[in-house]
């Protein structure tokens, strides 16, 4: 979702295909498009598959001609950016591990369950203390304006009320953000198409296209 929303706010064409990922995303064929059988992945200008959210990210930022969503590489800007969007795409998300894990445990375990939620939420909870820590008060992660690395947040901040692991009023600054983020139009445009709704966005998105042709075209 947060990658959607930056590609609207890069404001290039783009197309999307959307992925059922407890039944297409398993099946033999999708590992022509990534091996680990995970999402997401870009379809890059040139026609290859491209996978790992920070791949794409970089991707896309080097793409970024008029830095719309990132910032000139030799910035200190782009540092903080680099810097935030490389602890949220690990400590930050990976803290959600044990809660997802617990979560989609297919044979009842409850003690095991019970201690992977315990160890999850302490964690959680952690990452979230570091995070607002580092947040100085601008209006987004880097500046003034939304880039990379409030993507990147966005897509997994929600986590926090999915598992139901703390206000998110615990972290000020952090719950200040996701208020700004939830009014965005990108974001709210992201979170429609995710929830099955095509709403009108910038137009940047052209359409979505069947995973089979994604497959058959692209796939190595």
């Amino acid at each position: 979702m947060g990658l959607v929303a930056a590609l609207e706010w890069q404001g290039e064409p783009y197309r999307l295909c959307r992925v059922d990922m407890l039944g297409e995303m398993r099946d033999p064929s999708y590992a022509r498009l990534n091996a680990r059988h995970e999402t997401p992945v870009l379809i890059t200008s040139d026609g290859s598959p491209l996978t790992e959210t920070m791949a794409i990210a970089a991707w896309l930022e080097a793409r970024d001609r008029r830095r719309r969503i990132s910032f000139d590489p030799l910035s200190p800007e782009a540092d903080r950016m680099h810097q935030l969007m490389g602890y949220v795409n690990s400590g930050f998300t990976g803290a959600f591990a044990p809660l997802w894990t617990a979560l989609e445990m297919e044979t009842g375990e409850p003690a095991y369950q019970e201690a992977l939620r315990r160890f999850g939420r302490e964690w959680v909870i952690e990452r979230h203390d570091k995070l607002e820590a580092m947040l100085d008060g601008t209006t987004y992660l880097v500046g003034e304006r939304p880039t990379l690395a409030d993507a990147l947040l966005i897509g997994v901040a929600r986590w926090l009320d999915f598992h139901q692991v703390a206000d998110a009023q615990t972290w000020p600054r952090l719950a200040a953000w996701r208020e700004r983020m939830d009014a965005d139009p990108a974001v709210r445009f992201a979170k429609a198409l995710e929830s099955g709704e095509r709403p009108s966005g910038s137009g940047a998105c052209k359409g979505h296209v069947a995973l089979d042709e994604v497959i058959r075209e692209h796939g190595r």
